[in-house]
């Protein structure tokens, strides 16, 4: 059984800064791409940056310049670094792996952790 595990959200100010970051465990054979995407009300949930096993990063127009995802394979861990916060980035932040596990097989599943609430106020 796996588990994504988010924390770091909270309530900041507009030009503030936060780092979500997101713990994989259980029985995982390797860690691929590894995502954060985000759900703001009434709105469809959006990726935000995704990092491959690589470092390879790809970042949406919006963040572009303020946010900085990385990882650490060691760890199964992934990270977002979010500076200079607007009003628009407040969503619900979902941290996402694509996870190879051993079972029967070799097998890719994709998992979402929870959420963490991200709110940024004027």
């Amino acid at each position: 059984q796996v588990q994504l595990v988010e924390s770091g959200g909270g309530l900041v100010q507009v030009g503030g800064s936060l780092r979500l970051s997101c713990a994989a465990s259980g029985s995982i054979f390797s860690i691929n791409a590894m995502g954060w995407y985000r759900q703001a009300p009434g709105k469809q949930r959006e990726l935000v940056a995704a990092i491959t096993r690589g470092d390879s990063t790809n970042y949406a127009d919006s963040v572009k310049g303020r946010f900085t995802i990385s990882r650490d394979n060691a760890k199964n861990t992934v990270y977002l670094q979010m500076n200079s916060l607007k009003p628009e980035d407040t969503a619900v932040y979902y941290c996402n792996a694509a996870i190879v596990v051993v079972t029967t097989s070799i097998i890719e599943y994709d998992y979402w952790g929870q959420g963490t609430q991200v709110t940024v106020s004027s």
